[in-house]
């Protein structure tokens, strides 16, 4: 296809073995000869001499040609790039070959091949040094490393903990700091304390080296995606200097080992995607496998893995959809290609996941910090838990001296002692309220409503507690029983005081409660560890709970016990009973009533999201909203608070960020209006339907990287933070890189006629890597560390880049 000035533009290529027909577009691949060659190639000998000459001397316009341009389609699905010889028919490349100037193709591909590796290991390589520069200052806690790398040293000693995130980041934190050196015996108690002669570079640097392939990864995805090494050029450039990035790599932290295999996820999915006229290919089946080991991976360090889940998900759905709608392929290739994305994508990815949890759970077998958010099943299974190797009686019986535990997160044990309620808070009676350690006021007596001689008197038979029976608790310390009453509870309005009231065991009907066995039916006994109990008063009709809410000092700040009168099944309001004396009874080891894997498998995620939920700032801590995240409002303090500390701020180069603002601005704007005039049938000119087809399927993809990324958050009922926007700047970067590369594009292609075309993607292209590595000399104090007066200051060296008065620094 020629242009009007004679110059070379597409050729048509004969059917592929599908049957279509497909036009390549041969200005800027990087596999294609040079323009003048490629002319002289393709000229046949109907062309008349005169416009031959012409084509001959031609020239391409600069943004639609030379070595580092790239506007090469793939076909209707995505497909390996080809020579063109062999994308031809014989006849037109032998013809090509014939007519083509003497000159060493094949050397000037090589050394257009290693031109690129080397600017991939260059890129790398700047990665790499930014990222491990400084990186043993400041030598103390900075920020969340006083909670990851505590938790790695719950690895090295193999204590249970328990954590609102999967394992497998801290797990590998852990193994990290095993193999450089750290003995698992430091602290971590708060930010600012020193690590001294504790080895916990390993730590970071294992951070530091996941951080560093963010990079590279986003260069090949992006080069991969548009066919452009600038675009892919400019996307290194804007995440080698982005000091948030930068920052976020070089601390024991979960987020660059979570940005890792989501930037590995997305390479791997875009490169099977470009593999797609070779399926079942070894290279076809390694992208495929690679990409669901890296969901696996994300999943494994955060749920915010989900949202690159979803995307790949989203990808597979579209491409199976496409190669149903093709009747070239059989239903049994489909079926083929449907299996191979069930066992790669889910399969695998489902197997690596629940193998992080076999390995957690093993490794983790001794009893920690983390055992009272768990239940007393799960609690029994951890060496030097007191239910570890215990044995006591199977079934509750009446006389029974037992502790009872409420099964939602960290409520506790209920517990009372011998304090009274102040006055004005309800009746002032002994208080009633929820523990989550080990303690002799936890201990209650298990009595019939209707009798005071003791159950224990070897001359009664023994006689067990049965759902739907009506009992009394009574308090072992203090002989008062679990009472309920009309009178309002001290913090919860709505619910009914809990207290305890009575002298030796002696009170009145309100000390009356029906247990109930969740989802069992009437007569049956009672299990200890298993069964899930509910006490309902008899008086009120009311439920025993727990609001989870903190009573004041004279509470002993532990948590309310309530009685609500609305019986929607909670977790709140379930109970086990966990230990159990009664000399009565024979014992059984409690071996036989751990939970299974799967078992452990899914209290263990219930209790996650539970924790996620329940999340809460701490005191004096920055916290932030979705919409600041992306104009950059506010940073965080990763370390220090004077003008004699060495300070760090995480906060995002503010040139990169903004133009990765506008840059989304814009190219929601020209994407749909491209996407709305190809879908009216607008008729564009042949040389830019493979640039429009790029910018769309290229940024598109991206782009709905960063919704998935971002936009959730907004539904969110936990507490957010600056850092949980950093999984879309990896997005909006690449977005950025792929639509400046189309625009100075775009605009070389109009300036055609003009001297200046040549030059106007080299310059603007330059222009920006040049401000973006200017900027980061600006602000580069922000990640390596900050001494002096605060930017508040006048004097302070940092007090003209403040540009924002949110900026803290």
């Amino acid at each position: 296809m020629l242009c009007a000035s004679g110059r070379l533009l597409a050729t048509t290529l004969p059917a592929s073995p599908r049957g279509q027909r497909r036009e390549l577009y041969l200005p800027g691949h990087p596999e294609q000869p040079s323009c003048d060659s490629l002319a002289g190639r393709l000229t046949r000998p109907s062309v008349p001499p005169r416009r031959r000459a012409i084509l001959r001397r031609g020239r391409m316009p600069p943004a639609l040609c030379g070595c580092l341009v790239g506007s090469e389609l793939r076909p209707r699905r995505g497909r390996c790039g080809v020579p063109a010889s062999k994308a031809m028919g014989r006849e037109v490349a032998a013809e090509a070959a014939a007519r083509g100037p003497k000159r060493p193709v094949l050397g000037s591909r090589r050394f257009e091949a290693a031109g690129r590796w080397a600017l991939l290991a260059l890129v790398t390589l700047l990665s790499f040094a930014t990222r491990f520069h400084r990186l043993d200052q400041p030598p103390h806690i900075c920020w969340d490393e006083t909670h990851f790398g505590k938790m790695g040293s719950y690895y090295i000693n193999r204590t249970f903990f328990f954590d609102v995130h999967p394992p497998l980041g801290k797990m590998l934190i852990g193994l990290a700091g095993y193999l450089s050196g750290y003995d698992g015996t430091f602290l971590f108690q708060k930010p600012g304390d020193k690590y001294e002669h504790h080895s916990y570079l390993g730590m970071r640097g294992f951070c530091a080296f996941l951080g560093s392939w963010l990079i590279p990864f986003a260069y090949l995805t992006v080069l991969d995606l548009s066919k452009s090494l600038p675009a892919a050029l400019l996307t290194a450039t804007l995440l080698t200097f982005d000091t948030g990035c930068l920052t976020l790599s070089q601390y024991i932290l979960l987020d660059p080992i979570l940005m890792f295999f989501i930037m590995a996820a997305m390479l791997s999915m875009v490169k099977y995607n470009s593999c797609a006229d070779r399926p079942f290919s070894a290279l076809w089946w390694f992208w495929l496998s690679l990409t669901g080991i890296s969901l696996a991976g994300a999943l494994g360090v955060k749920f915010v893995g989900l949202f690159i889940i979803l995307q790949v998900g989203l990808n597979t759905i579209s491409d199976l959809w496409h190669l149903f709608g093709d009747l070239s392929l059989s239903l049994v290739t489909v079926g083929k290609h449907l299996t191979a994305r069930i066992l790669c994508l889910i399969v695998l990815p489902l197997v690596l996941y629940m193998a992080i949890f076999a390995v957690h759970i093993t490794v983790l077998n001794k009893s920690g910090p983390g055992d009272g958010f768990f239940s007393s099943a799960f609690q029994a299974r951890l060496s030097g838990n007191n239910l570890h190797n215990a044995s006591i009686p199977e079934h509750l019986a009446y006389g029974s001296m037992i502790t009872v535990k409420n099964l939602r997160m960290a409520i506790g044990y209920l517990h009372s002692h011998r304090h009274l309620y102040p006055e004005g808070i309800g009746a002032r009676q002994q208080q009633v309220t929820t523990y989550l350690h080990k303690d002799y006021n936890n201990l209650w007596i298990i009595k019939k409503h209707n009798a005071n001689s003791d159950p224990l008197d070897p001359s009664f038979p023994v006689e067990f507690v049965r759902h739907g029976d009506i009992i009394r608790l009574e308090h072992k310390e203090t002989s008062r029983n679990l009472h309920s009453h009309y009178h309002e509870a001290p913090l919860t309005r709505k619910h009914y005081q809990v207290t305890g009231y009575g002298i030796n065991g002696t009170g009145d009907s309100n000390d009356f409660w029906r247990i109930e066995v969740v989802n069992r039916k009437f007569g049956n006994r009672i299990k200890v560890l298993r069964s899930r109990i509910r006490l309902i008063h008899l008086g009120t009709g009311c439920v025993l709970g727990s609001s989870g809410k903190v009573l004041p000092k004279w509470g002993w700040e532990q948590l309310e016990v309530t009685c609500t009168p609305y019986l929607k099944e909670t977790l709140n309001s379930i109970w086990n009973v966990e230990d159990h004396i009664n000399p009565k009874l024979p014992n059984i080891s409690l071996d036989v009533l751990q939970p299974s894997f799967p078992e452990i498998l899914l209290e263990s995620h219930m209790v996650m999201i539970r924790g996620n939920n329940g999340l809460k700032p701490k005191d004096n801590e920055f916290t932030s909203k979705p919409w600041h995240w992306p104009i950059n409002y506010q940073g965080l303090r990763f370390s220090g608070t004077n003008d004699t500390d060495l300070r760090v701020y995480l906060l995002g180069n503010p040139v990169v960020w903004w133009l990765n603002l506008v840059s989304i601005a814009l190219y929601l704007l020209s994407g749909s209006t491209l996407a709305i005039a190809m879908q009216r049938g607008v008729q564009l000119p042949a040389e830019l339907k493979g640039l429009t087809q790029v910018f769309l399927r290229g940024g598109g993809q991206v782009l709905l990287g960063w919704v998935l990324h971002y936009f959730p958050f907004f539904l969110m009922g936990r507490i957010l933070y600056f850092h949980h926007y950093f999984p879309a700047m990896l997005f909006s970067s690449m977005l950025t890189g792929i639509l400046w590369d189309t625009l100075l594009r775009l605009c070389a292609w109009g300036l055609t006629s003009s001297p200046l075309a040549r030059s106007v993607h080299a310059v603007g292209i330059l222009s920006l890597l040049l401000v973006i590595a200017y900027s980061f000399y600006l602000f580069h104090p922000l990640a390596y560390g900050m001494v002096g007066p605060l930017a508040q200051d006048p004097q302070s060296p940092m007090a003209g880049l403040r540009w924002l008065e949110s900026w803290d620094f």
